[in-house]
């Protein structure tokens, strides 16, 4: 039988670190290893018994969060997961946590109505999964099957599969993109790598609203391509990059010649919202052989099922590798569902695009 996930949760407020304790708990794969209310006392703890992840408050006395994430990086890698609370000078600085080196962020859980929180709970406990999982350097983590009460929806729950006929090319191509734990990271470097004329390209990476904004906004000043938050009805632009916002699903539409963005609420799909799946439904059912599908890092199968559509419609379908992928779940599932066509190293990517552009 698998050890359990040991947990340290670092917060200063005793309220959450008891949400925190609740919400973890309840996942049969994950233990609580203990809480502290500061990094001095999450240091001691390290000392004493080293996490398999540690969820890490970014405001807290004595030293803040990325301070700590830093020293912790240099000294002894451990996978840490940002939290949070919903502000939007909150999200700026978890860009600056992830680039320091944690793996994923979450939402501090509220004490709300029954549903949200079970989402919310939901959500945490996957990304915390996904942390322990997670590569850090030449460490690889023990892979834990996502598990749990809440229902699994399919895209189903969204929009109807594809009709199964593939669609001629006769007009741009468009980029799809799914990404989850370490996929922050791993789109900088993809989209940095592309140049002001690459086709358009539709992206959900899984992350909690308001902080796909700051996402967007910090790519925006380092790449070539226009990088935004998508909006509905957004247009899907040669040079543009739309980034689904957390906390809704991000659909493909095609308006005659032209492509745009519905943004829509719904249920949970694969456990995300914003999903892959329902990305990739949709770019089979209306871009059919002029989309790329393109999965990269990330826990669990979201996507995998999207692309096998996508991959039996004529689109050409992509996959990160084993080696340059933080949790190689997503990618391994597409590969396994039989809906990759071609699978390359992370910076291999961006070639691939261009590749592809030319062919089409």
């Amino acid at each position: 039988m698998a050890r359990k996930i040991r947990v340290l949760i670092v917060d200063d407020s005793a309220s959450v670190r008891q949400v925190m304790t609740q919400v973890l708990s309840a996942d049969p794969d994950i233990e609580i290893m203990g809480v502290a209310a500061d990094p001095f006392v999450a240091a001691k703890k390290i000392q004493e018994e080293i996490p398999d992840v540690i969820t890490l408050d970014v405001e807290m006395p004595r030293m803040d969060g990325i301070t700590f994430l830093r020293k912790l990086m240099a000294q002894r890698p451990i996978p840490v997961v940002m939290c949070s609370s919903l502000t939007e000078a909150g999200s700026e600085t978890l860009m600056q946590a992830l680039e320091a080196g944690a793996v994923d962020v979450i939402l501090k859980p509220k004490i709300a109505a029954a549903d949200h929180l079970a989402e919310t709970a939901a959500m945490i406990r996957e990304t915390v999964k996904g942390a322990a999982a997670a590569r850090l350097g030449t460490t690889r983590r023990r892979l834990v099957a996502a598990s749990g009460p809440t229902a699994k929806l399919t895209a189903d729950a969204v929009l109807p599969p594809p009709s199964g006929r593939a669609m001629a090319k006769t007009t741009e191509m468009i980029v799809c993109v799914g990404a989850s734990t370490g996929g922050t990271e791993a789109l900088r470097e993809l989209l940095v790598a592309l140049p002001a004329n690459t086709p358009g390209i539709v992206i959900v990476q899984h992350m909690p609203e308001k902080f796909t904004a700051a996402f967007a906004k910090r790519l925006n000043s380092l790449c070539e391509v226009e990088v935004k938050e998508a909006e509905h009805g957004d247009p899907v632009l040669r040079g543009h990059v739309l980034i689904a916002p957390g906390g809704k699903h991000m659909l493909l539409e095609r308006q005659g010649a032209r492509y745009v963005v519905s943004i829509k609420e719904g249920p949970l799909v694969s456990r995300h919202r914003p999903s892959v799946d329902v990305l990739f439904r949709s770019a089979a059912r209306s871009a059919a052989a002029n989309a790329m599908g393109i999965i990269m890092t990330g826990m669990g199968d979201d996507g995998a099922r999207g692309m096998k559509e996508m991959h039996a419609v004529g689109a050409f379908t992509v996959a990160q590798d084993e080696e340059t992928s933080v949790v190689f779940g997503m990618p391994k599932e597409a590969i396994a569902h039989g809906g990759v066509d071609r699978t390359v190293a992370l910076d291999q990517i961006a070639r691939e695009i261009l590749a592809a552009d030319k062919r089409h």
